[in-house]
C-alpha cells in the first residue's frame, strides 16, 4: 500500500511539475515575441548605451513594423549574409539618424520604438545597392550620413500633416530622401556615381513554357528579402523569422502579400527574371502587412481588404517603376506609400472594418484585442 502510494503522489508530482514546465515555455516565448515590451521597460534605468543598441535594432526592424530587438539581430544576421558591406551601410545609417533625433528632441517613446531609425536604414542599405562603385567604397558612408541626417526631418515634417488624419508617414522619408540624393548625383557623378536607371525601350521576349515553378517558389522569401533590397532567397527567410518571432498574423501577411505580387507580374506579362527577383513581391508584401492586422484591426473583412491592397500596390508599382525610370530613378516604395495611404483613408460605415488610433498600434494580436475590447465597450453603451 506504502509503495503504491508513493508511486501515486511521485505521478501527480511529475503531472504538476510538467505542467508547470508547459505554463513557463509560453511566458517565457511571450518576453521575446511582440514588441517586447517588458525588455524595453527594463532597460529605462540601465547604462544609456544598452537602450541605444536597442532602440537601433528596433529602428531595424521596424522597416517590416516589427519593434522588436531580437528581431533586429535576425534581420542583421540576413542582411549579413546578403552583403556585409549592405549592412553596415544600413547601421550606420540607422545610428545616425538615431543619433539626429535625438539631437533634434523629437519624442522620445518614437525613437525607442525605432520610428526615427528605420528609413534611414533602407536609405543607407539602397545607396549601398545602388552605388555603381560596388562594396567597400568607404567615401560612400559620408553621403550615407548626411542623407541618414535628412530622414528625421522628413518624418517630423510629415508627422506634423499627417496627424491631421492620424496617418503614419510609412517609408515616405526615405523615398524622398534616396530620390534626392540620386537626382543629385546620378550614374554619371565624378565622386559618388550611381547604376543606371532606364525605361524599357522593346517588347520582352517571354517563352511561356521556360517558367520555372522552382524560381517561382523562390520569389516569395525573395520578395520578402527585396523590401532590405536583398536578393537572395535565405536572406529572405531569415526576415520572415524575424517577422514570425514578433507576430505569425505579419509572417503570414508578408508571404501572402509577395505571392499576390508574383500573380500581378504574371497576370502584366513581365520578364521573369524581374519575378525572380523579387520585384514584384516588396511593396504587396508591405501593403499586406499593414493593412492585414497593422493600421486595420484583423477580421476576415479587413483581410480581404488587405488583399485588395496589395494588388493594387504590386500594379501601382508597375506604373510608378516606368514612370520613374524616366527620370532614371528607381521606383523605391513609392506605390506601397501611396496605395497604402489610399487605402487607410477609405471611409466604410461596416464597424468590422476598424482603422486603429495611431497610438495604440503594437502589432496584429494585440491590435485585434484592442478592437474587440473598443468593439465590447460600443456595444455595452452605445452612443
Amino acid at each position: 500500500m506504502e509503495d503504491s502510494t508513493m508511486v501515486k503522489l511521485d505521478q501527480s508530482t511529475n503531472q504538476v511539475s510538467s505542467g508547470r514546465g508547459r505554463r513557463c515555455v509560453p511566458k517565457a516565448l511571450g518576453y521575446v515575441t511582440g514588441d517586447m515590451r517588458e525588455f524595453a521597460n527594463w532597460l529605462k534605468d540601465k547604462p544609456v548605451v544598452l537602450q541605444f543598441i536597442d532602440w537601433v535594432l528596433r529602428g531595424i526592424s521596424q522597416v517590416v513594423f516589427v519593434s522588436n530587438p531580437i528581431s533586429g539581430i535576425l534581420i542583421v544576421v540576413g542582411l549579413l549574409v546578403q552583403n556585409p558591406w549592405w549592412a553596415l551601410s544600413g547601421c550606420v545609417a540607422t545610428v545616425v539618424s538615431t543619433m539626429t533625433a535625438l539631437l533634434l528632441s523629437q519624442d522620445r517613446s518614437a525613437i525607442a520604438a525605432g520610428l526615427q531609425g528605420y528609413n534611414a536604414t533602407l536609405v543607407g542599405i539602397l545607396m549601398a545597392v545602388f552605388s555603381a562603385k560596388g562594396d567597400y567604397f568607404w567615401w560612400l558612408l559620408f553621403p550615407v550620413s548626411i542623407m541618414s541626417m535628412t530622414c528625421p526631418i522628413f518624418s517630423s515634417a510629415l508627422c506634423s500633416v499627417f496627424s491631421k488624419w492620424d496617418l503614419p508617414v510609412f517609408t515616405l522619408p526615405f523615398n524622398m530622401a534616396l530620390s534626392m540624393y540620386l537626382s543629385a548625383t546620378g550614374h554619371y557623378n565624378l565622386f559618388f556615381p550611381s547604376v543606371l536607371f532606364k525605361p524599357a525601350t522593346s517588347v520582352p521576349n517571354i517563352t511561356w513554357s521556360e517558367l520555372s515553378a522552382l524560381e517561382l517558389l523562390k520569389s516569395l522569401p525573395v520578395g520578402v528579402g527585396q523590401i532590405y533590397g536583398c536578393d537572395n532567397p535565405w536572406t529572405g527567410a531569415i526576415f520572415l523569422c524575424a517577422i514570425l518571432l514578433s507576430s505569425p498574423l505579419m509572417c503570414l501577411h508578408a508571404a501572402i502579400g509577395s505571392l499576390l505580387g508574383v500573380v500581378a507580374g504574371l497576370s502584366l506579362a513581365s520578364p521573369f527574371e524581374n519575378i525572380y527577383a523579387g520585384l514584384w513581391g516588396l511593396n504587396s508584401c508591405l501593403a499586406c502587412i499593414a493593412m492585414g492586422g497593422m493600421f486595420v484591426a484583423l477580421t476576415w473583412q479587413a483581410h480581404l481588404l488587405a488583399l485588395a491592397c496589395a494588388l493594387f500596390t504590386a500594379y501601382l508599382g508597375a506604373s510608378m517603376t516606368h514612370l520613374m525610370a524616366v527620370a532614371n530613378l528607381p521606383a523605391g516604395t513609392w506605390s506601397f506609400c501611396l496605395a497604402t495611404l489610399l487605402f487607410l483613408l477609405l471611409t466604410t460605415k461596416n464597424p468590422n472594418i476598424y482603422r486603429m488610433p495611431l497610438s495604440k498600434v503594437t502589432f496584429p494580436e494585440e491590435n485585434r484585442i484592442f478592437y474587440l475590447q473598443a468593439k465590447k465597450r460600443m456595444v455595452e453603451s452605445p452612443v
